[in-house]
């Protein structure tokens, strides 16, 4: 048995998009150091952590105005499953040995999947500047 569903974390990362503003783009970019350290130091999220680094390159170009071939609500979905990475009390609370990183490591994965093809035209985008 899963200690969490797909619909679970699907609901959790959209509930979480929905309450994204404006605004808190630069949180997200405030706090990336912190959010990066627990990608690089939790197994979970090992993984995710290239991933992790193109998504606040994302953030961070939306941000300035260089990128804007994307619609907020795509900003919004990776703002929210990156700011649910720092929060440490979500479906499964960080503190929890070996298993406090699965929801969050899920809701990478969601938020990846649910992108793709606009995470795929800003990687066209960003070589090209290359």
């Amino acid at each position: 048995m899963s200690i969490f569903s797909k619909d679970t974390i699907e609901e959790e990362h959209k509930k979480k998009q929905a309450d994204f503003q404006e605004e808190d783009v630069e949180t997200v970019l405030d706090e990336e150091e912190k959010i990066k350290s627990k990608f690089e130091s939790k197994n979970a999220l090992r993984r995710y952590f290239d991933d992790a680094q193109l998504l606040f390159n994302l953030v961070r170009d939306y941000a300035s105005g260089e990128y804007r071939d994307i619609p907020f609500n795509i900003v919004a979905a990776v703002g929210a499953a990156l700011l649910y990475v720092l929060s440490p009390i979500d479906l499964i609370p960080d503190f929890i040995p070996v298993i406090g990183y699965l929801d969050d490591a899920a809701v990478i994965a969601f938020c990846l999947s649910l992108i793709e093809r606009d995470l795929a035209a800003y990687k066209v985008w960003k070589n090209s500047k290359s």
